[in-house]
């Protein structure tokens, strides 16, 4: 937290939003939903949502791709823990899932990868699979759309970042196709608006799709 939050996050940028953090759960289960624009989104989150602020750590799920060489051993530094998102294997659902349970927050980049940019946000199904995985085992888990903003793209030293939470959002029991897609959806609208949020704190309004 020295490292990133103290130092690496105060010199790169030069002023960091906070908004609508009466959004975030302060304990239970949470599985939060951010966009995904920028590598310094993992610094982001833990600053905005980690352990100073809600007394327990963000656990990434991040691919498989980036787990690896120098990059993988300061992710794992940070709780990450890889997932193949062709595949994704039973031990990383289980591993998931017992975090959830006991209470922890996981946070999975639904776009599946840095989307640099401004176009409408297209989600992946793991998530919502997830949630509802956790669910049918008795964990009920709010997903927390969440949007983050910088004033550059490429964030560039000494700018501004902002980081906004939606209001939290509930998988449905049904896992057909269309409930998925329907509830995918509700989830990219509120991803976006989060997004927008974050983007005019900034300076950095996002265009209109």
């Amino acid at each position: 937290m020295v490292a990133t939050q103290d130092l690496a996050l105060r010199f790169q940028f030069r002023q960091r939003f906070v908004l609508q953090h009466f959004n975030l759960p302060k304990s239970g289960p949470v599985l939060l939903a951010p966009t995904h624009r920028a590598r310094w989104d993992a610094l982001m989150l833990p600053m905005a949502a980690g352990r100073r602020v809600t007394g327990r750590d963000c656990r990434f799920m991040v691919t498989t791709t980036e787990m690896r060489g120098l990059q993988g051993w300061f992710l794992k530094r940070l709780g990450c823990f890889p997932v193949d998102q062709g595949r994704p294997s039973m031990t990383t659902l289980r591993l998931a899932i017992d975090l959830l349970g006991a209470g922890q927050q996981v946070v999975m980049f639904p776009e599946g990868r840095i989307q640099r940019q401004d176009r409408p946000i297209q989600l992946h199904q793991g998530l919502v699979r997830l949630a509802q995985l956790a669910k049918r085992r008795g964990i009920v888990v709010p997903v927390i759309p969440v949007g983050l903003g910088y004033s550059h793209a490429p964030p560039s030293p000494f700018t501004e970042a902002a980081i906004c939470f939606g209001k939290p959002l509930s998988v449905p029991d049904d896992s057909g196709r269309e409930a998925v897609r329907r509830f995918n959806g509700a989830l990219a609208h509120e991803m976006h608006a989060a997004e927008q949020a974050a983007r005019l704190a900034v300076g950095r309004p996002l265009e209109c799709f």
